[in-house]
This record gives structure tokens, sequence and C-alpha cells, in this order.
């Protein structure tokens, strides 16, 4: 799908968090300063395609559209030749409107054919969105435990629902400037299991798996609440994000099953259940470790990813998601080591180290992605001499 099946994406949520303050991740590490660096950078290590932001609170004022905030990463994106992923919705959104509204999936929709209309003549390349961001998470985070604007309890459903209303609308405007728009609708893929001491919990725990979790990709292809108006072409490519906290004991989301468990589904296990449910094609769009594990988790999932291409699964990319070291939410003050680049305070900026054992894994990850490429091609050159045998 891009020039490169490994990718990145620029941690970008916006919003106010638990506490309701003010979060921008863009400008907390620096990527709105050191785009251009940041591109090229990319390109240093084999990179070529990213997950990129425009920051919807930032562009739209009361209906009035400043894109001058997106103007860097464009250019960047231009210069170096990436393809991106342009995320529209990522947890934050206008302060003048209500999220629960009427209103609301309409001024989405005005500012996602804003969107479109500035970012259509400024590539020659395919066009790639993502309209909302993780609706099951962000329903989950901000109407139910209260850790995101609107900072509700007991409105997730309520929510799901009207983001995946405010999705549908955004792809139906964006269609209108660019018919050929690819949509990259990511939600993360959870996997639960019952505890060992309640065995009586396991059909809940499938009931989760196989209908709580798909909730949001199967409203926006209409195959749930087909009154909002989705479609298979609506849902487009499923966008999977996956790290080590995705599968957990039934009523403890906040302890990730440990890796020596073996109730602890593969990667490839939990992709090819996606992709049975959908078919289409896939990515993998956000996926990390923390610290000293980096390495290793990306020698896990290239791994899993090469499994899953010699199955015949049709996954795309993985995105190495977020490339660079975070705040975290919530706790601003906190950096995680979490990208293929640390940040460090020098006083004047955010100087970017490389993680050299994670870059090492990178690179032997390309090496199978080069080994696939030469693969496919071999088997392709083998199908055409047998067509033509055949003749």
């Amino acid at each position: 799908m891009f020039r490169s099946f490994f990718f990145a994406g620029f941690e970008c949520a916006t919003g106010y968090n638990s506490s309701g303050k003010w979060i921008d991740q863009i400008c907390a590490t620096h990527h709105d300063k050191h785009a251009d660096e940041d591109y090229q950078r990319l390109c240093e290590v084999g990179i070529y395609a990213a997950r990129e932001a425009v920051r919807w609170p930032l562009v739209d004022k009361a209906g009035q559209y400043d894109f001058s905030s997106v103007e860097p990463f464009v250019r960047a994106s231009e210069k170096y030749g990436m393809d991106v992923i342009w995320d529209l919705f990522h947890y934050g959104y206008p302060g003048d409107i209500d999220v629960f509204s009427e209103e609301f999936p309409r001024r989405f929709a005005d500012y996602c054919y804003a969107a479109a209309k500035y970012l259509c003549p400024k590539s020659g390349r395919p066009h790639y969105f993502t309209p909302v961001n993780e609706p099951s998470f962000f329903a989950w985070a901000g109407a139910d435990v209260g850790r995101f604007a609107p900072h509700c309890q007991g409105r997730s459903q309520e929510l799901k629902v009207q983001l995946i209303r405010a999705a549908i609308a955004g792809i139906n405007a964006i269609r209108s400037v660019l018919p050929d728009a690819r949509m990259v609708n990511v939600d993360p893929i959870c996997r639960v299991v019952a505890p060992l001491d309640r065995p009586d919990l396991a059909a809940e725990a499938d009931h989760y798996n196989e209908h709580v979790v798909f909730e949001g990709w199967d409203m926006l292809c209409g195959r749930r609440c087909p009154e909002l108006g989705g479609s298979r072409a609506h849902l487009d490519i499923v966008g999977i994000n996956y790290y080590w906290t995705n599968q957990w004991e039934l009523g403890k989301p906040e302890v990730a099953l440990p890796e020596s468990d073996p109730r602890l589904s593969p990667l490839r296990d939990v992709v090819r259940m996606v992709w049975n449910r959908y078919g289409g094609e896939l990515l993998i769009t956000e996926t990390a470790h923390v610290d000293e594990k980096r390495a290793g988790w990306v020698h896990y999932v290239a791994q899993e990813a090469e499994a899953m291409l010699a199955e015949g699964i049709p996954l795309r990319g993985v995105c190495l998601y977020p490339i660079l070291g975070m705040p975290e939410w919530h706790e601003p003050e906190r950096w995680t080591p979490m990208g293929l680049w640390d940040l460090v305070d020098n006083q004047a900026t955010l100087s970017r180290e490389l993680c050299g054992p994670m870059y090492e894994a990178l690179q032997f990850a390309q090496r199978l992605e080069t080994k696939h490429w030469l693969y496919r091609q071999q088997a392709a050159a083998r199908e055409i001499a047998d067509a033509a045998a055949a003749i």
C-alpha cells in the first residue's frame, strides 16, 4: 500500500485530559517545530509513510477554517515523498459544540469537507484519511470513565453511536471532494479471558470478544445500526491498534496478561479474526512497547506479520506508534520512552535520540519485508508463466 511496509505514527491526541487540562501531543513533542527534520529521519531509516494529524480544535474556529497548523506537515511530506494517513479527529473537538448534539455530525462533516478541499491539490499521490480515531476507546474513555472530555459516565454507547454517525457523515463529505480517497478506520482490537477461578465467566468473555469489541466497525459497515447509513465502502481499510496491553482478564482492563500466560492469543490469531469478519485490506495502525522491551516487540510483530502474509492475510503495513517518545496524556510531566526516537530536553528544544536496539530490530524486520516482496514477485511471475503455458 505504501513505499514501506513499516511506517510511522506521530502521536497527535488533543483534548482535555482526566484533570481537565488541555493536551496537544504534536505541540508537546515539538513535532510541529521539527516536521521537516522528523520526516528526514524517517527516510534515513527506510520509512516512507506516516500517520499525521489535522488537529480539529486548532483548525476549526466556530466554523471558520485555518489550516496553517497543517502546512508544515504537508510541506515535509511532499518534500520527502511521504504517503500520509491524515487523522482528522483524535479525541479533541471544538469547545463551542456539544459532542452529543444533533449538530455535531454536521459540523464534523463540514470540517471534513474543508480538510479534503485543502489537501486535495497538495499531493498527486493517493489520499488516506482516518475520520474518527478509535471511536470505541474514545467512547469508553470520554463517556464511561471520564478520562477525556466530555468527562461523562454511563454514556459510552450513546457516544459511540454519535461518533460513528459523525464518521459516516465525514466520509461522505470527503468523498464528495475526493471520490477515490481511502478510509482507514482505526480502533483497538482487544481480547479478554475469564479469570482462572471464574470459568463461569467464559461465556461473557466470548460475548465481548465476538461482539462488543467489533461494535464500531460493525456500525461503520452497516452490519449493526444500519439506520446510521454505514456500508462496507465506508469501513474500507480496517486499521487495527494493538499493544501488549490489549489482552486482559475480564474485569481487569488495566492489567495486561503476562507474556507467559497460555491464555494469550498470538497477534496473527487476533488479526485473522478481524479479517474473517470483514475481509478486505488491513493495517496495523498502532503498535509499540516501552523501555527495553521495544526491540523485542518489533521482532515479535515482524514475525507475526510474516506469518500473516504467508497465510494470505492482506496485511498492508505496520505502523510504529508513537514513533517519538511522548508525555503521558494524564501525567504530562511524565515522559514514556516508547518510540524509535527518545526525546531529550536540552533546554533549547527536544532533541531526538535514536533507540539503537529498536532500530536494529526494525532493520531485521525490513529484511523480512524485502524477502516477502521478492517472494510475491516470484509468485506473480509463476502465475503469468503458468497462464501463458496453459494458452
